[in-house]
């Protein structure tokens, strides 16, 4: 059963729907999904006051959010399966500890998109804001699996303490990428700002535009530039979803650096030739 959830008006304060719960709600009726609690900021309310609610059986286990969703909180917390199409902006912590489903978002995302996640896709048709796929503040992982698709740009520090999963970002990228990156990968087709993986462990940082030199820390190594098979052969699979990837990005060279030696140093930066 598909859900439909249209916003009445534009908010001020925000609002917080993780209560609407995607594997649950396809086991109500319209009117008990109206009755759901949510907040609007310290105060209890109802989806209903805010929400227009229709369900149909055209398309099963697909939940939709129109209008501008940029304040409303925590879409998507929690999936483990179905789809959550957002027909505009989304707000703060989507998707966070998802584990499952996909989440396609044709407008812009705020910050902390897909904190703790673990598992499933989102693809972002805008920009997203800082701290995508990190950890939550004093937890030692962020991102344990999944994917994350953005066609625009995204903030500071995109896979921070990520452990798994991949990142991949068509316009440019934030300072910090991949801060305290434990494994996974992390790529932008844009510009890449300061200090991209410090304190990496593992993992993979790939900037893939030759005109926009990354600024690395003196803590990463020099180690050889060559072209990568398993890099062309992502981009390619990359390609055949519908990812934009210039032709030119398919067979490049790429200079490599090791780091942060500052930690365990297995960590690399790949810098399109």
């Amino acid at each position: 059963m598909a859900f439909t959830f249209t916003l009445k008006h534009a908010l001020t304060i925000p609002i917080e729907v993780d209560s609407v719960n995607h594997a649950a709600v396809q086991q109500l009726s319209a009117d008990e999904v109206r009755a759901l609690p949510i907040l609007h900021g310290n105060r209890r309310a109802a989806v209903a006051d805010f929400f227009d609610v229709e369900h149909s059986s055209a398309e099963a286990d697909l939940m939709v959010w129109a209008g501008d969703c940029s304040r409303v909180k925590a879409i998507g917390a929690g999936l483990n399966s179905g789809s959550i199409r957002i027909e505009g902006n989304a707000g703060m912590h989507l998707g966070r500890e998802m584990s499952g489903g996909q989440i396609h978002v044709q407008g812009d995302v705020a910050d902390h998109m897909a904190t703790g996640m673990r598992g499933g896709a989102i693809h972002v048709a805008g920009n997203a804001g800082d701290l995508v796929g990190a950890a939550w503040p004093g937890s030692k992982r962020g991102m344990n699996g999944g994917t994350i698709l953005i066609r625009g740009n995204a903030g500071r520090e995109a896979g921070h303490r990520m452990r798994r999963g991949t990142i991949v970002v068509g316009g440019d990228l934030g300072d910090a990428a991949g801060f305290d990156m434990i494994a996974g990968s992390l790529f932008s087709f844009g510009k890449i700002g300061a200090c991209p993986g410090a304190g990496m462990r593992r993992g993979t940082i790939a900037a893939l535009n030759a005109s926009e030199e990354p600024e690395l820390l003196p803590t990463f190594k020099y180690s050889c530039q060559y072209r990568p098979d398993w890099l062309s052969f992502f981009l390619h699979e990359l390609s055949s979803v519908g990812f934009p990837v210039p032709e030119d990005c398919l067979n490049a060279e790429y200079r490599r650096y090791c780091g942060d030696f500052l930690t365990l140093g297995k960590g690399e930066v790949l810098v399109r030739q």
